[in-house]
């Protein structure tokens, strides 16, 4: 083989440092396979992980009777629903039990922690008047009441309005006893962690509902 001159040598040598610069620079270079789809086909995997854990509200499932949750749709749980009723239960059973020769103060006690305050306010006038205490005590009535839930009339997101017949066993002069009865509308409304009775009527008089001013 022909020895090669000093000039050949020369530009041998620039064509190998050229092509190792083209290598360096393809090496620096972003790749695009590999890699990169195996970030892209994990990042799903990552934003399902980061998204909320619980349900949206209401039913979004078929419904049938055997899975059909009516509180869902509600807004009082079962637990609420049945503090509610059982405070308008005996509530309205301690509004008919009285005695002639008790003090009114203890009448309105009794119900003072089933009742808002301007309802326990209204009681406390009620009670004393004068009419109403003679009349009780010329009689010399006792009454025990008792009272039953009927059903519900309405409820709104603050209150529920029950049907609840109260029922009185009265006695007159310590003689004969006689059973009253009479039905009303009471409104139970949630006051914080707690259920007190808003208003009471007959029940024929009817209730609009919600004590949300």
């Amino acid at each position: 083989m022909t020895d090669l001159t000093d000039r050949q040598r020369k530009f041998a040598f620039a064509g190998i440092v050229v092509a190792l610069a083209a290598v360096g620079i393809y090496l620096t270079l972003p790749s695009t396979g590999g890699t990169a789809d195996h970030k892209v086909r994990r990042s799903p995997t990552v934003t399902a992980e980061a998204g909320p854990t619980t349900s949206p509200p209401g039913i979004s499932a078929s419904i049938s009777p055997q899975n059909f949750d009516i509180y869902r749709l509600l807004p009082f749980s079962q637990s609420d629903f049945a503090t509610a009723a059982d405070t308008a239960q005996r509530f309205t059973a301690l509004y008919g039990t009285y005695r002639f020769d008790e003090d009114p103060k203890a009448y309105v006690a009794r119900l003072q922690a089933l009742v808002t305050d301007d309802l326990r306010t209204q009681f406390e006038k009620d009670a004393a008047t004068p009419g109403l205490i003679d009349q009780r005590k010329q009689d010399q009535v006792v009454a025990q009441g008792s009272a039953s839930i009927d059903s519900i009339r309405t409820f709104q997101p603050n209150s529920v309005i029950f049907l609840v017949t109260g029922r009185q066993q009265v006695t007159k002069g310590g003689g004969a006893t006689s059973i009253d009865s009479t039905q009303y509308a009471v409104t139970v409304s949630r006051d914080a962690a707690f259920w007190r009775v808003y208003g009471v009527e007959p029940a024929n008089a009817g209730q609009a509902g919600d004590t949300t001013g």
